[in-house]
C-alpha cells in the first residue's frame, strides 16, 4: 500500500462546496491501455447561409413566422417552448407524496450571427460583445417579470443540438429551478458560516495557486474547478469584483468577458481540433418582482461549460451506472485538464 498520497495517483473524493456532494477522482484510471479510435473527424462544410435553415435571415419558420434579414444578433420567442406563461395552476395536492406546483415562463432563442458556418470562438470580441449585450438586454426585461432567467447554449449535436445554426436558448421561469437553488441554499450557508463569500473567496485562491487556470485577463478568470466532474469542465468567474448578475457588468467587463470567452472556447476548439460540443449558461442571483429588496449579496454571477469529449472528438464521457446510482466520478484530474487546456495554443486551429 503506499505510504504517500499523490493527488496524480491516487484515488480520493472532493468537495463541491457550490452543490454540496462530492466527486470521486481516479487519475490511476488514466494509466490503464486505451485501443479505441483517437482520429480526427472530418467537419461538414457549412454555407454561410441555408434557405433550408429556419434560424437563417429571411427563412420562414415551421411556425409560419418570417426571420427578419438580421445582421447581428436576433430573438424570438421559441415555436415550441416547454414554459407558457398563460396556463392553469394544478390543483392542491391531497397527499404529500403526489405534490405539483404552478409553472409559468416563456422560452426565447437568440440567434448570435446570421451566418450558419460559424461558432462563438471564430467570432471577433467585438461580435461576441454583441451577444453579450442582447443577453443583458434580455435578461433586464425578463427579469423584471420572472425569478430566474436562464441563458444556456447547447452546441454541437453531442449536446443534442439540431441546429448548427449558431444561437443560444433563454428560459425564464417563475420559480427556481433545482440548480439555482441548490448553489443559492449553498452560497448561503457559506456567507452565514464565514462572513464573506463563496465564489470571491474561491476566485482569490484558483488566482494565487494557478494550477487550475486556463485563461484569465484583468477582470476574469477561466479555469478547471477543483471539483469539475466532466474532463474538461470549467467555469468563468471575475477576478476580483463583486457582481451579482450579468446585467451589473460595466462596458468594460462585457468587452472583456468576450474576450475570455473567446480564449476559452478557442482552447476547446484547439484541444482536438474540432468543433468543440459542450453546455453552458449563466448563474447569477436570482430576479422577478422586488429582487432589488433582497440581500443577494452571497451570490456571484459566474458561467459554467459542461462539454462531454474525453480521448479524441469522437470519445465521449457518459454518465451512466456507478455516477447515475452512486456518485460522479472522472479519470483525469482537474489539474491535469486544466494543463492541457493552458498549454494549447491561443490562436484556433483554423486561422493558423
Amino acid at each position: 500500500m503506499a505510504t504517500v498520497f499523490s493527488v496524480d495517483d491516487h484515488q480520493h473524493v472532493r468537495w463541491n462546496p457550490l452543490r454540496g456532494d462530492w466527486v470521486l477522482v481516479s487519475p490511476h484510471r488514466m494509466k490503464r491501455p486505451w485501443s479505441g479510435q483517437v482520429e480526427k473527424v472530418t467537419e461538414e462544410k457549412r454555407p454561410e447561409f441555408d434557405p433550408t435553415n429556419p434560424l437563417c435571415p429571411g427563412v420562414t419558420r415551421p411556425s409560419g413566422q418570417v426571420n427578419p434579414q438580421y445582421e447581428g444578433t436576433f430573438v424570438f420567442d421559441n415555436d415550441f417552448p416547454a414554459l407558457l406563461e398563460d396556463v392553469p395552476e394544478p390543483q392542491e395536492p391531497d397527499n404529500p407524496l403526489f405534490k405539483s406546483a404552478a409553472a409559468r415562463g416563456t422560452c426565447r432563442v437568440m440567434c448570435f450571427s446570421p451566418k450558419s458556418n460559424i461558432t462563438l470562438p471564430l467570432m471577433s470580441e467585438t461580435e461576441i460583445k454583441e451577444v453579450i449585450d442582447t443577453w443583458v438586454r434580455e435578461m433586464e426585461t425578463l427579469g423584471e417579470k420572472y425569478k430566474w432567467v436562464q441563458i444556456f447554449e447547447n452546441k454541437g449535436t453531442a449536446m443534442g443540438c439540431s441546429n448548427p445554426h449558431p444561437h443560444c436558448q433563454i428560459w425564464a421561469s417563475s420559480f427556481m429551478p433545482n440548480e439555482a437553488m441548490v448553489k443559492d441554499k449553498n452560497m448561503k450557508e457559506y456567507t452565514a458560516n464565514y462572513n464573506t463569500n463563496l465564489l470571491m473567496d474561491y476566485a482569490k485562491q484558483e488566482d494565487e495557486k494557478k494550477e487550475r487556470l486556463v485563461v484569465s485577463n484583468d477582470d476574469w478568470l477561466g479555469l478547471v474547478p477543483y471539483w469539475a466532474v466532466w474532463p474538461y469542465e470549467t467555469m468563468i468567474i471575475p477576478r476580483k469584483r463583486h457582481i451579482l448578475r450579468i446585467t451589473d457588468l460595466t462596458e468594460a467587463e462585457r468587452l472583456s468577458l468576450a474576450d475570455i470567452m473567446k480564449q476559452l472556447t478557442t482552447k476547446y476548439d484547439n484541444l482536438f481540433e474540432c468543433s468543440f460540443p459542450y453546455s453552458m449558461g449563466f448563474h447569477g442571483a436570482p430576479t422577478g418582482p422586488g429582487h432589488d429588496s433582497e440581500d443577494y449579496s452571497y451570490w456571484q454571477f459566474h458561467a459554467i461549460y459542461y462539454p462531454p469529449l474525453l480521448r479524441s472528438a469522437t470519445v465521449k464521457k457518459f454518465m451512466v451506472g456507478y455516477e447515475m446510482l452512486a456518485n460522479p466520478q472522472r479519470d483525469l484530474t482537474a489539474e491535469q485538464a486544466a494543463d492541457k487546456l493552458r498549454n494549447l495554443p491561443a490562436v484556433h486551429y483554423k486561422r493558423m
